[in-house]
């Protein structure tokens, strides 16, 4: 299985402290082909060796080829909003994951699109075992004629 890990980057790295940890749970399930948004030297600034023509291209080539897109979506992003809704129109199975926060609201986009699986979590572990609940879901659904 081939997966997209979208998490904030130009939208704020609050959360990217997680990342590596659920890329690393991500791996159990598959081929994980954004590796590279769990880099701790990302900053807010995005990737300035990357002109934004060659990032969009390469993300929406990546989405193209994957399975299932699982997004951390705390930190509100219109790249992250964009990459769910690519994925959606084309029929992609979606995990949002979500620590709530009081000074944040999830757009309505997001938390009210039927395809997308929203799970929130308080603790790392907590965000861990949904996306285990998610790609078991995933596989006995796979399973089931």
């Amino acid at each position: 299985m081939r997966i997209y890990f979208s998490g904030s980057i130009s939208g704020g790295r609050d959360q990217a402290h997680l990342y590596p940890a659920i890329i690393d749970q991500l791996r159990n399930y598959g081929e994980v082909l954004t590796e590279f948004v769990g880099d701790q030297e990302h900053t807010p600034m995005g990737e300035p060796t990357m002109p934004p023509k060659a990032v969009y291209q390469r993300d929406v080539n990546l989405i193209n080829r994957c399975d299932v897109l699982v997004a951390e979506v705390t930190v509100p992003s219109f790249g992250v909003g964009v990459e769910i809704a690519h994925a959606g129109m084309q029929g992609k199975p979606v995990l949002a994951l979500r620590q709530p926060t009081p000074d944040r609201r999830l757009s309505a986009m997001i938390s009210g699109d039927p395809n997308v699986f929203l799970s929130e979590y308080r603790t790392l572990d907590e965000a861990l075992t949904a996306v285990d609940r998610y790609f078991d879901g995933l596989a006995s659904a796979a399973s089931t004629p």
